[in-house]
């Protein structure tokens, strides 16, 4: 199929009738030339104005125990296995509270609280109830968690706990998910989410790009979200970690990463696209704007959990540009970044 072709299905398929591409669809999409790579951003964009709105989500996270992980993660350097620079850390409470008092402070509507577990123990369940509790004391935020491999009790104490929203990332596709984790499954992770969607909690479910997946497994993963419906999907580019099995693994480049996040959004038009670690990696000083002018339309605001992002207020600053531009002026925008 030709790359005007694919466009002309996505445009009637999923701008027009709102349904998601098929994962041959999405494949045709990701092979799409840099000389149709504008054109497929305009669309993705409007997909995302029409069944999103012109509203970009801005969200602070936090981890509340960092390093140590048991495990093997070849992406994540805080995976105990790896000889990794980041060492076991320990939040207290009130260090959560203010790290939700400054997102919010930021403008940001929700706050997520992560663990490196494999799953969460009584003692952190516990930990985190406490954190909720203080921080719904003196902050206004929604918040969510992501604390590993839950079972159907552990995601029914977090909903009463007050988490709305819970996220468990595939990370790859189940084709390639072996080549990056061996110490637990894939089905693993899906079980969790159907836990997380019984207990009436939101699902956030994404990945990371360029973990050495074929554009085909690209195509697979995004075709697998979009089974799960996730409310939210995290996108991160693999920023390759010091000590870490994927340490030489290549960054994304900028045009790559681009159709990811237009194919991503072609798979899942209602979705939240939410821009996470390595953004700035793949994308570029430009790319975080172009990419929320080519279908993203959520970010994480300033830091990650063990990588530095921007500032918040250069993410506040790009969020607020990006919704005071009507369509007219987007394409201008893209078409010069």
């Amino acid at each position: 199929m030709s790359a005007t072709s694919i466009l002309d299905t996505a445009r009637a398929k999923v701008l027009e009738r709102g349904e998601g591409l098929t994962e041959a669809e999405i494949l045709e999409v990701l092979n799409i030339g840099d000389d149709h790579l504008t054109e497929l951003l305009e669309l993705a964009h409007e997909v995302r104005i029409k069944h999103c709105g012109v509203e970009v989500s801005l969200e602070g996270i936090i981890s509340l125990k960092t390093g140590g992980c048991p495990e093997d993660c070849h992406f994540c350097s805080q995976s105990g296995l790896f000889e990794s620079p980041v060492r076991a850390v320990t939040l207290n409470i009130e260090e959560l509270v203010e790290g939700a008092r400054q997102s919010a402070k930021m403008g940001a509507a929700e706050f997520c609280i992560v663990a490196a577990v494999k799953g969460p123990t009584e003692r952190l369940l516990d930990q985190v109830k406490d954190a909720i509790e203080a921080i719904n004391a003196e902050v206004d935020i929604s918040i969510s968690a992501s604390l590993g491999i839950l079972s159907r009790d552990q995601a029914r104490q977090l909903r009463e706990m007050g988490v709305s929203r819970y996220n468990h990332n595939f990370e790859t596709a189940r084709s390639f998910f072996p080549n990056v984790v061996t110490t637990h499954t894939w089905d693993e992770r899906k079980n969790t989410l159907e836990y997380v969607r019984a207990e009436g909690m939101e699902v956030c479910c994404g990945g990371i790009i360029g973990l050495g997946e074929t554009l085909q497994q690209r195509a697979e993963f995004a075709a697998q979200l979009a089974e799960v419906e996730p409310h939210e999907v995290p996108m991160n580019f693999l920023d390759p970690r010091p000590g870490t099995p994927f340490a030489d693994r290549p960054l994304v480049p900028q045009g790559e990463a681009l159709r990811a996040v237009a194919a991503f959004r072609l798979a899942m038009p209602t979705a939240q696209l939410r821009f996470a670690g390595g953004t700035e990696l793949a994308l570029g000083d430009d790319g975080t704007e172009k990419g929320l002018l080519g279908g993203a339309n959520a970010i994480i605001g300033g830091n990650y959990l063990t990588t530095a992002g921007r500032p918040i207020e250069a993410d506040r600053e790009a969020v607020d540009r990006v919704t005071s531009l009507g369509i007219p002026a987007v394409y201008d925008t893209i078409k010069a970044l």
